[in-house]
C-alpha cells in the first residue's frame, strides 16, 4: 500500500472543496482533495454569487471569469400557476438590482450556477497547484495529536495518506461528520424531491425577456413542483418535485417515462419529446452541525449546515467557509499563527451557520399556503444585506469591546468597528481607480489616517503591508476615517478576509506595544 503525505486533504468537491483546494493552493499551501464522484455536478443548484462571495472570488483570483447582473438585467419573477400555460393565481414581481450596489462593494452581483461554477474552481484549483482526484472516495480515517491519516480507494489502488488537517466537505450526509460523531440540530428533513434536468423547445410557453421561477400548483403532480429555465441558448430545464417516501414513493418512481409524463403535464403538450438528461434526488432540510471542528478535522460547506434553497444562502456560505478555512489554515501551517486559531473557525462561522439557516428558513414559510408578511416589515433585499455584508464575527481572532454587543449592522452605514467587513471606500493612487476592498485578500493590512505615516515602518517590522490613506493613496469621497471609525493618526488592522480586526481611534501612547499586543491575540501566538 502506496503512503504518502499532503498538509491538508479535502474531501468532496462541491463548491466548500473545490473553493477550499483553490483558496489553500493559491495561498502555497500544498493540497491533496478527493471525490468519489468522476466529476462535477451537472446540476445548476446554488444559483448566484452575492458581492461578498465575489469578493472572496476576486482574492482566489477567479471573479473575472464570472459574469455579474447589472440594474438592466432583467430580475426572477416568482409565478404561481397550474401549468406553464395555465393562468398565473399569483405573481411576485421581481426584485430590482439596486442600483446603489456599488456604494457597498467594487465587487457585482453573480450569476452562475453550480454546474458553471464548479468547473471553473476545479480549473484555478489546479493551475494553483492542488492535486484533484476524481473517482476517489475516503474509505476510513483516524487522526492524533499530530495529523490524520486517510485510506483512499481509486479506480487503480488504495492508497495512505497522511495529512496535517483535513476538511471534511463531502455534503449533507458527511461520512466524515458521522464517523465523528457529531450531532446536528434543526429540521433534518422538510420533504423529498427529485430534481429533474431536460432539454426541450418550450416555443412560446416562456417569456425570454421576463424570467421566471414556475411554482406549480397542480392535483395531477400530487402536490406542486417547481421550474425554472436555466439556459434558454440551449432550452435546458430543471423541473423538481415531491414524493413522499412514507406513501412507498421513492426516486425510482421517476423513471424516463414518468418524467416525460410529469413535463408533458406541466407544458400542456402532450406529443413533446424533452431529452431527460438527469434525474437526482434530494431531501430539503435545515440543520447546523454541533461543531464545526473536531482535533484536526473541519466541517464546511453541507458538511457543516445544511439549508433550504430560498434566498441561494448555501453555495455561498459554503465559499465562505473554505475562505475561512483557507487562511487560517495557511497561517498555522507556516507557523505565523498559533493552532489555537482554528478554533476561531467554529467561533465564527457557525453563528453565521445559524442565521443563514433561519432567514431561509423564513423565506420558504413566506411561500406557502397562508404566508403572512412579516410583523417587521423588513424587506428582504435589506435582511439579505446585513446578512451577507453585516454580519459580525466574534472570535479570539478579533478584538471587539466588552460593551459592543451588536452582532449586525446596515453595510450602508459601516462603523469600521472590529468583527465587521472592512468597509469599501473608493481610492485614488496616481490616476488608477481602486477600493480599500482591494487591498485585502492575501496578508493582514494595516490601513491609517493622514498623519499616521509612523504606523508604516511599524507595521513593516512585523511583516505587515501598510497604507496610508491621504498620503499615497486619496480617499476619492473623504470618506474613509468616517466608515473606518478612525481619527488621522489612528489605524485599522484588517485581516486577510477582509474582517477588521483591531483598531485604534487615535494613536496610542506606545504604538510599536500596541499592535504586538493585538497580533499576539488575534494569532493565538
Amino acid at each position: 500500500m502506496v503512503g504518502e503525505s499532503v498538509p491538508v486533504l479535502v474531501v468532496g468537491a462541491g463548491l466548500a472543496g473545490l473553493s477550499s483546494a483553490m483558496f489553500l493552493a493559491r495561498r502555497g499551501v500544498g493540497v491533496l482533495l478527493v471525490e468519489r464522484h468522476t466529476g462535477t455536478s451537472l446540476f445548476p443548484r446554488a444559483v448566484g454569487q452575492n458581492q461578498r462571495t465575489m469578493e472572496l472570488l476576486g482574492y482566489g483570483g477567479i471573479a473575472a471569469d464570472i459574469p455579474t447582473i447589472t440594474p438592466k438585467t432583467p430580475g426572477l419573477r416568482v409565478r404561481m400557476a397550474a401549468t406553464l400555460a395555465g393562468p398565473a393565481f399569483h405573481e411576485e414581481p421581481p426584485e430590482t438590482v439596486a442600483e446603489n450596489l456599488s456604494t457597498l462593494s467594487p465587487a457585482g452581483v453573480g450569476t452562475l450556477g453550480q454546474d458553471k461554477l464548479e468547473p471553473l474552481l476545479r480549473t484555478r484549483a489546479a493551475e494553483f497547484g492542488a492535486e484533484l482526484r476524481f473517482g476517489t472516495e475516503l474509505v476510513s480515517f483516524t487522526q492524533d495529536d499530530d495529523g490524520v491519516t486517510a485510506l483512499l480507494r481509486g479506480p487503480e489502488r488504495t492508497s495512505r495518506v497522511r495529512a496535517d488537517y483535513l476538511v471534511a466537505a463531502d455534503g449533507n450526509r458527511s461520512g466524515v461528520r458521522a464517523q465523528l460523531g457529531i450531532d446536528r440540530h434543526g429540521s433534518e428533513s422538510l420533504g423529498h424531491s427529485v430534481s429533474i434536468i431536460f432539454d426541450a423547445d418550450l416555443g412560446d410557453l416562456l417569456d425570454r425577456e421576463r424570467r421566471a421561477l414556475h411554482v406549480l400548483h397542480n392535483e395531477r403532480i400530487h402536490g406542486y413542483g417547481i421550474f425554472v429555465t436555466v439556459d434558454h441558448a440551449i432550452d435546458r430545464h430543471v423541473f423538481s418535485i415531491g414524493y413522499d417516501p412514507a406513501a412507498g414513493q421513492s426516486p425510482a418512481d421517476f423513471t424516463t417515462e414518468r418524467c416525460t409524463e410529469l413535463i408533458r403535464l406541466i407544458t400542456e403538450s402532450p406529443e413533446l419529446e424533452p431529452e431527460i438528461l438527469a434525474v437526482r434526488p434530494w431531501e430539503m432540510a435545515a440543520t447546523v452541525a454541533d461543531r464545526f471542528r473536531v482535533g484536526r478535522v473541519l466541517l464546511a460547506g453541507d458538511a457543516a449546515k445544511v439549508t433550504p434553497p430560498s434566498g441561494g444562502f448555501g453555495g455561498n456560505t459554503a465559499i465562505g467557509d473554505a475562505y475561512d478555512l483557507a487562511w487560517k489554515l495557511a497561517a498555522v501551517l507556516d507557523s505565523s499563527a498559533g493552532p489555537e486559531l482554528l478554533d476561531t473557525y467554529d467561533d465564527e462561522r457557525r453563528p453565521i451557520a445559524e442565521r443563514v439557516v433561519a432567514e431561509a428558513l423564513r423565506l420558504v414559510a413566506g411561500r406557502g399556503p397562508g404566508a403572512q408578511p412579516d410583523a417587521d416589515g423588513i424587506p428582504d433585499r435589506q435582511r439579505a444585506a446585513e446578512l451577507t455584508l453585516g454580519f459580525r464575527y466574534r472570535s479570539s481572532a478579533v478584538l471587539i469591546d466588552d460593551d459592543d454587543r451588536a452582532d449586525a449592522e446596515d453595510p450602508y452605514r459601516p462603523s469600521g468597528r472590529p468583527g465587521f467587513r472592512a468597509p469599501h471606500v473608493r481610492l485614488h493612487r496616481n490616476g488608477e481607480k481602486l477600493s480599500t476592498i482591494d487591498l485585502f485578500g492575501r496578508d493582514f493590512v494595516l490601513l491609517s489616517g493622514a498623519d499616521g505615516g509612523f504606523w508604516s515602518g511599524i507595521a513593516e517590522r512585523r511583516g505587515l503591508r501598510t497604507h496610508t490613506i491621504g498620503r499615497e493613496l486619496t480617499d476619492t469621497d473623504g470618506e474613509f476615517r468616517a466608515r473606518y471609525g478612525i481619527g488621522p493618526s489612528g489605524a485599522s488592522l484588517v485581516r486577510p478576509d477582509g474582517i477588521v480586526a483591531w483598531r485604534t481611534v487615535d494613536a496610542p501612547s506606545d504604538p510599536e506595544r500596541a499592535l504586538h499586543d493585538a497580533l499576539g491575540l488575534i494569532l493565538a501566538r
